[in-house]
């Protein structure tokens, strides 16, 4: 386990490495809950039971993926937004963000963003998973027809994490509006069909409230604000 970094206030600083660990958001949440400071950033090489949301796997082979989470205290509003839409500029322009939590490249998924926390302490954790350079072959039946990869090379893992570091640093400080904006404008979802739990209709954009507008065959509109919602092709 390597401990780097003095730089206070910054996203990565201090870091935590680990060779293998079975999730990185659970050891960061454990270093939130001990008093951890703001931007401590918890990594490995290799995870064996990430999560993602609805406790599903995040399957992430050695050296194959970024798997990272980070200690924020007095987290800002629209957090899973903001990173959203931090990881796709990270992925490159045809990377689009599938509201609230997902990123797609061609509506395949090749990031995924965890984030947890006590609010009444102050504090969450936000993790990130991202296919840099998976062989979709490595995933499992059932996953693999679901998942993007960049195709990159494991030692761009690194170089990618500083890059994705500046871009978190950004988009978590801007105004609400803005984080709208750059949402808005990698909208995976608007003007394709969707489902979700009790119902289905056609995504209509991402309100001032960064809910999730859908469009219902009788005419009328639902904001959607928490759940998980589908492509109503089946798609991810």
């Amino acid at each position: 386990m390597d401990h780097s970094g003095s730089a206070p206030d910054r996203l990565g600083y201090p870091r935590v490495h680990l060779r293998v660990t079975d999730s990185t958001n659970l050891v960061a949440r454990e270093l939130a809950a001990s008093g951890a400071v703001h931007g401590t950033l918890v990594t490995a090489r290799e995870q064996t039971a990430g999560r993602g949301r609805q406790g599903r796997d995040w399957h992430a082979p050695p050296g194959a993926a970024l798997v990272c989470s980070w200690v924020l205290r007095d987290p800002p509003p629209l957090l899973s937004l903001a990173a959203g839409v931090a990881t796709a500029e990270v992925c490159g322009q045809m990377a689009g963000v599938k509201w609230p939590n997902d990123v797609l490249i061609e509506g395949r998924k090749v990031a995924g963003i965890l984030v947890e926390g006590r609010p009444q302490e102050g504090w969450a954790v936000l993790g990130i998973g991202l296919n840099v350079a998976l062989e979709l072959s490595q995933l499992p039946d059932g996953v693999r027809e679901r998942a993007a990869t960049l195709g990159r090379a494991s030692q761009d893992i690194e170089p990618l994490l500083q890059i994705l570091c500046a871009s978190l640093e950004h988009w978590l400080a801007v105004p609400v509006e803005a984080v709208l904006e750059g949402l808005r404008a990698r909208d995976a979802l608007c003007g394709r069909l969707v489902r979700w739990e009790s119902g289905a209709g056609t995504a209509a954009g991402i309100d001032s409230r960064g809910r999730l507008l859908v469009a219902r065959g009788d005419g009328s509109t639902v904001a959607l604000d928490a759940g998980e919602v589908h492509l109503g092709s089946g798609q991810p």
